[in-house]
């Protein structure tokens, strides 16, 4: 199909939507890159860029200073509640405001409250004119901020045309999803420290071109100034947003009492960690435009509404020592040692950090200060270093033997590792316990503790080997009884029938993991089938890609893992595959699971969707056909909201696969 600028303007556009908004591409890269190199073409050829042309995403040319910008109306900030109880003295001065209109003679509603996500990013403020982005600015301080038009057109959920004709100011906030701040930080010469950061100093970068590496994202959930028209309400105010083509947030909660608004605080707070962005709290508004026109503002905060913080996310803290901890596969991953520090609820003593690279990558020394960042109850991270030098800082030295072994390392690529398989405790202790684990064999009076007393006492090497253990020696051993001998015993007896899908899991295989396992099973059935596959029938498995191709293939291939196999299955463990099919009410049919649920584990879950013939999958796209959606549900349901997918709860859910 031709193509003139302004039908090539309008497809690239929509081609967006479909890539960025709703992760249903229609084109290849490709396709689409030659769309974009036509449009390029023309525009040399012509000299005319159209003012939605995504042209002006790539950033131009670096400006010698910001330009001042006064916004067309103030813009507020917002009063800060510390506590639930101070939430509910501005909930009390709000009815006593109400009630105050009221006896005066003005015909307000029952208050009604929108509680919503406390963005972490950067404040913005858009400016548009006969449907143009004209300016964008930082909120400064509230009267006069930075035009930032240049780097604002980077941001792709920025619309840089609108179909509203009149003059407009819109409110939100710029940010870096932490999953883009994850992959920028994989290849960038000095990683971001947070995405907070990233985002206003993307933005704030006098070279566009900057701004638009970052890949930053923008929600809007205000209108500062509009001409010629009014909203009744919030719910109104977002839908025009929603019709003008700008992003709003997926979590208004509506409330009509103190305690409704204090729940939604605690849900929010509960799931922030299931996010793909920081929030730093939640804000409570009033609904009623009337009212809060009523209510007023002082000379800093409206009285309509009021932000309520969260604990910190992120801390520093002096880092101390970094130890090297032995994986299963030999690898070594450093540990950071750090002083003890208040985070999100919790002590914290310890962080993780990826490999020696990413040590250097972050210029990190010992004694030196460190960002620490905590989400959704796991281990904390190392995400940077404070500024600044330490007189007695030291570096961080990258280790020549083994921490366990003392046997010399290799490097492979960014890691670090042991090659001694055979002979290095910690490996074979975490192989063990990997092997009992509750997604593997599932050997319940096995722990961590006992492997290593096994490594020690028994010199065992391999998993195979804990089939010979006898009743005799297991009672001779420290703190180990009758009981937990007999025990232990019949839980290896037990464990020699086992799924198929679990065998695979426990061999420990690189890069298979319970889901890749599952898949594994249901496509070959048989573990002898398993070993003799080629690279053409592994890749042809979905999400089953070269490299974890190239994993089995080379496991199997070596002494090592068909050994282990073979040894396994001498000593009478039995892999059996019966994919049982319960029914087929959801036959061809993509499910996701979310949240808490009552009834069922979410490994429950999705395996009931797999028995009535759908597939569960850990992610929300256009090819989601229902999303099982739980109490403290997150991101997931946000964004199948979004996409207009079907959610159902529980009972729903049960209803459905009870018609199989």
């Amino acid at each position: 199909m031709t193509y003139d600028m302004r039908g090539l303007v309008d497809r690239l556009n929509q081609l967006a939507h479909e890539y960025y908004d709703l992760d249903a591409p229609t084109v290849s890269d490709k396709e689409y890159d030659k769309l974009y190199d036509e449009l390029v073409r023309l525009e040399k050829s012509s000299g005319v860029v159209l003012p939605d042309s995504p042209t002006h995403r790539v950033g131009g040319q670096p400006l010698d200073r910001f330009e001042p910008h006064t916004h067309l109306k103030k813009l507020l900030s917002m009063d800060k509640a510390q506590s639930l109880a101070e939430i509910g003295e501005w909930y009390q001065r709000a009815e006593k405001l109400r009630s105050d209109g009221i006896a005066s003679g003005l015909k307000l509603p029952p208050l009604s409250f929108v509680v919503e996500h406390k963005f972490d990013g950067l404040t913005l403020c858009l400016t548009y004119k006969n449907g143009v982005l004209v300016q964008a600015a930082t909120r400064g301080n509230g009267v006069t901020g930075e035009g930032i038009l240049a780097q604002a057109k980077t941001v792709r959920s920025i619309p840089l045309t609108i179909p509203y004709m009149g003059t407009i100011e819109v409110h939100g906030e710029c940010y870096m999803r932490l999953s883009v701040l994850e992959k920028y930080n994989k290849t960038a010469s000095e990683p971001l420290k947070n995405a907070r950061n990233a985002a206003a100093g993307a933005l704030r970068n006098l070279d566009p071109q900057v701004t638009a590496s970052r890949h930053l994202d923008a929600i809007f959930y205000d209108v500062n100034y509009i001409e010629g028209k009014e909203f009744a309400d919030q719910a109104e105010m977002l839908a025009f947003l929603k019709e003008n083509g700008f992003s709003v947030s997926a979590t208004e909660l509506r409330c009509r009492s103190l305690q409704e608004i204090k729940s939604a605080i605690d849900q929010i707070e509960e799931t922030r960690g299931e996010l793909d962005y920081l929030i730093g709290g939640a804000v409570v508004k009033i609904s009623d435009y009337a009212t809060r026109a009523y209510m007023g503002s002082t000379e800093k905060f409206p009285r309509w509404a009021v932000a309520y913080k969260f604990e910190a996310e992120e801390v520093t803290t002096k880092l101390k020592k970094v130890t090297w901890e032995v994986g299963r596969t030999g690898k070594l991953t450093p540990l950071a040692h750090v002083e003890p520090v208040e985070l999100a609820g919790a002590t914290i003593q310890r962080a993780t950090l990826n490999n020696y690279g990413d040590i250097l990558r972050k210029r990190l020394k010992l004694n030196a200060r460190v960002w620490l960042r905590r989400s959704n109850e796991v281990i904390p991270e190392i995400t940077g270093r404070v500024d600044e030098y330490y007189p007695d800082e030291a570096e961080i030295a990258k280790p020549e033997v083994c921490p366990c072994c003392g046997h010399a390392l290799e490097e492979k690529g960014a890691y670090i590792y042991c090659p001694n398989s055979r002979n290095c405790t910690d490996q074979i202790v975490m192989r063990l316990s990997h092997f009992a684990s509750r997604d593997a064999m599932d050997i319940e009076a096995f722990s961590e503790k006992t492997a290593r007393q096994f490594c020690d006492e028994f010199d065992i090497k391999d998993c195979d080997e804990l089939y010979d253990l006898q009743y005799d020696k297991l009672v001779a051993l420290d703190r180990f009884g009758e009981k937990k001998a007999q025990k232990l015993l019949e839980e290896l007896d037990k464990s020699k029938s086992v799924r198929l899908d679990r065998f695979i899991y426990a061999l420990g295989i690189p890069n298979v993991g319970t889901k890749t396992a599952r898949d594994l099973a249901e496509a070959f059935g048989d573990i002898e089938k398993l070993k003799s596959a080629t690279a053409e029938e592994l890749t042809a498995i979905g999400d089953i890609g070269d490299i974890v191709a190239d994993s089995i293939l080379d496991y199997f291939a070596s002494d090592t893992g068909r050994g282990l196999a073979d040894r396994l299955l001498a000593k009478g463990v039995q892999p059996v595959w019966e994919n049982e099919k319960l029914g087929s009410s959801l036959n061809g049919m993509t499910v996701v699971v979310t949240g808490t649920l009552v009834n069922y584990s979410r490994q429950q879950a999705e395996e009931l969707i797999r028995q009535n013939g759908g597939k569960a999958s850990s992610s929300v796209s256009a090819k989601t056909s229902l999303v099982l959606a739980g109490e403290n549900a997150g991101s997931k349901l946000d964004k199948a909201q979004k996409l207009g997918i079907r959610i159902v709860s529980e009972e729903e859910f049960e209803k459905i696969i009870a018609k199989s």
